[in-house]
């Protein structure tokens, strides 16, 4: 077993941090000065080092690139107006990404390496971490497969790494969403569930064509009636009617288990609401919109955090909400911001103090 305490840690001599303005930034454009490497060989892992970012030297036959087994997770941290560093739920994301590998004939990855390696990437990073409302510093967990060879098998051989981001709002405005029912993310007995790479290379050729006639994203629906809603493209998705919150349940594995979406549902309790994980048809949706009751439509995701939509569109009927007007979903962010942000106390052990 490798403790936190054999990381190998070769130190930068010039943080690039002097030379990045924070204000503003966007997300995912520049990285840290530091990244996680291990690699796994002969059925464990070894060789666990935090080293100055750089660059990878990689085999044309590196089966990944081929093969398609890599998988990822999306976590952030976060200063409290004290200055101390805080990681939100790594411990859920830990668990989501050996499902993921497990799904994916993936060797695990064990929580020495995960943890205590993320905690003292963080911890030299942690200059990083925008002092701001809405910014964080994201954290991106991944792994790929390295054998270098051709053919259509598990590879022997993985690399998994850690890199760091710090971040803004992914995004910045109120979000019109597609109702897309002719290409499909994930069906069930498939790998809709699992944070694997290909899940989002094959959902890019729907968003663009979403992205053209206007639209932002898409709301995914199931595969075989396209009438049940699924997620949207980057974040889950949960609909206020009344006074009542729904959003899909997870039973066919073909949305993602999403750490913040379980978070807004804990949060959505709190305030009162009653809250539904179950199959929701298009056309309950729209009953509902014609009848009034459709209040909100929101989005959540480690990434996109709590993100307001003001336009859903199915087929021709266009679904507009007043996002001045709204209530139940800035409620739910002010909220998971104050925890974030060290304002309130964490009733839920959520945050993880480095």
């Amino acid at each position: 077993m490798i403790a936190a305490a054999d990381f190998n840690i070769t130190k930068i001599e010039r943080s690039k941090l002097n030379d990045i303005n924070l204000e503003n930034i966007p997300f995912g454009k520049y990285m840290t000065d530091y990244m996680l490497e291990a690699d796994y060989e002969d059925g464990e892992w070894k060789n666990v080092e935090i080293k100055p970012y750089q660059p990878l030297l990689m085999a044309p036959s590196l089966a990944a690139i081929h093969y398609g087994q890599a998988i990822f997770e999306g976590v952030k941290a976060y200063k409290n107006d004290a200055g101390e560093p805080y990681i939100f739920r790594p411990l859920d994301n830990f668990k989501r990404f050996n499902a993921s590998a497990e799904r994916m004939q993936m060797p695990t990855v064990p929580e020495e390496i995960f943890m205590e390696g993320m905690k003292q990437l963080v911890k030299l990073d942690a200059n990083w971490i925008p002092e701001k409302v809405d910014h964080s510093l994201y954290i991106r967990p991944f792994m790929f497969s390295t054998d270098e060879t051709i053919g259509v098998k598990p590879s022997d051989k993985y690399k998994f790494m850690i890199i760091l981001s710090p971040t803004g709002p992914y995004y910045a405005t109120p979000m019109r969403i597609y109702v897309e029912e002719q290409y499909v993310r994930a069906v069930p007995g498939g790998i809709g569930f699992a944070k694997a790479a290909g899940n989002y290379g094959g959902a890019m050729y729907a968003t663009a064509q979403a992205k053209l006639k206007g639209y932002d994203q898409v709301l995914w629906t199931d595969a075989y009636e396209h009438k049940y809603v699924q997620e949207c493209g980057t974040m889950n998705v949960i609909f206020i009617i009344g006074n009542t919150a729904i959003t899909p349940d997870l039973e066919s594995g073909t949305i993602l288990k999403g750490v913040t979406r379980d978070s807004v549902i804990t949060i959505l309790k709190e305030m009162g609401l009653t809250v539904e994980e179950r199959a929701l048809n298009i056309d309950e949706v729209i009953e509902a919109h014609k009848a009034g009751t459709l209040k909100e439509v929101f989005g959540t995701g480690t990434a996109a955090t709590i993100s307001l939509i003001k336009e859903l569109r199915y087929k021709d009927y266009v679904m507009e909400f007043d996002t001045a007007t709204l209530q139940v979903a800035p409620k739910v962010k002010e909220t998971l911001n104050n925890i974030r942000y060290g304002k309130v106390a964490d009733t839920h052990g959520w945050m993880v103090k480095l």
